[in-house]
């Protein structure tokens, strides 16, 4: 089962991300309101994971069993080597020189684990420690819960996540948080199992989708749950990041999974839907591409903000586009044989 339409909001949700990565000073943090939505965009990490959760389900619910040998390799293929390029990129365009245990944990995907480690090179990158984790999880959630159709897991992911929540915002409130750029900022933002919640949220979201997955025009639904989301970021001072926009996030990707009205219509026209298959591309190397444009170019030729975003976007969706066709399509297609031969 494949939902073409969800697959364009990736590119939001990417794009969101390398806004708030970009110079504060750009035009789009001078339009009132709107600022505060991108100032909090980290959010849309959170949406990946639980988008990812129900992808999952969607992908597999068809299997009684999943072999663990294939599913570690598809995964692999999917996420590793596009990881590794950016780690490159960023290598060729940093002039400090890292520790070897620092090489060896990003190699193996497990700075997050550490506070303080987790922005050290290729930062987007810290999210390959949660997926780690997810993919690590899942056959065995799959082959033991899921396929099982054992309830307890529903009891569990729900005391999961309303714990996550409860511990988020009561630290980001405690004499134990030091604020950004500190340990106690990794800790809460990026440890893997502060994360666990979101996806077990979108296995349950991709449960109730294949057993509820009836067409309907949800234009307005969507566009009001879309809207719910803007006013929360710009209006609701709570941490949304660890998995507590779920609220709405699941809701959302029910409506457009589910929806075939206008909307299906556009976000299933195939560039969009282009976009959203590189958008983990461009997430994974969008700090590495704006590194290497301030280097080459800003810093002896433009000076404008505002064109150097122009040009950046530019860049940086034609290089997405290159590397998804040179490395991500072929490493699957790779492995894909691979495992035919084997």
């Amino acid at each position: 089962m494949k939902i073409t339409q969800i697959t364009f909001t990736r590119f939001v949700a990417a794009l969101a991300i390398v806004i708030s990565h970009f110079n504060k000073d750009v035009f789009l943090y001078k339009i009132p309101y709107l600022s505060e939505v991108f100032l909090r965009a980290n959010v849309g990490v959170s949406y990946f994971f639980i988008l990812s959760g129900f992808i999952m389900i969607i992908a597999y619910h068809k299997k009684e069993k999943i072999g663990y040998g294939d599913y570690y390799r598809n995964r692999f293929a999917r996420i590793y080597p596009l990881y590794v390029v950016g780690l490159l990129l960023l290598w060729f365009t940093r002039e400090e020189k890292f520790l070897f245990t620092d090489i060896l944990l990003y190699l193996f995907g497990l700075q997050s684990w550490i506070p303080g480690k987790a922005m050290v090179l290729n930062f987007p990158g810290w999210s390959i420690s949660v997926e780690f984790l997810f993919y690590l999880l899942f056959p065995f959630l799959y082959n033991y819960l899921y396929s099982k159709k054992n309830k307890s897991i529903w009891v569990i992911t729900i005391l999961i996540w309303i714990v996550t929540q409860i511990f988020s915002n009561l630290y980001m409130n405690s004499g134990f948080y030091k604020g950004p750029h500190t340990e106690s900022h990794d800790f809460i933002t990026y440890f893997p199992l502060l994360h666990i919640n979101e996806f077990l949220i979108g296995n349950l979201a991709g449960l109730f989708f294949i057993r509820n997955h009836k067409q309907k025009d949800f234009d307005f639904s969507v566009s009001v749950v879309f809207i719910a989301i803007l006013l929360c970021l710009i209006f609701v001072p709570l941490y949304f990041h660890n998995g507590l926009m779920g609220i709405l996030f699941i809701p959302l990707i029910l409506l457009i999974s589910r929806n075939n009205g206008f909307l299906t219509k556009i976000f299933a026209l195939k560039p969009l839907e282009y976009l959203g298959e590189i958008s983990y591309v461009i997430y994974i190397t969008h700090i590495p591409v704006l590194y290497i444009l301030r280097q080459l170019v800003w810093k002896k030729y433009i000076f404008d903000i505002d064109l150097m975003f122009g040009i950046y976007m530019i860049v940086l969706l034609l290089s997405s586009a290159l590397f998804y066709q040179l490395v991500e399509s072929p490493a699957r297609e790779f492995l894909r044989k691979f495992r035919k031969v084997s």
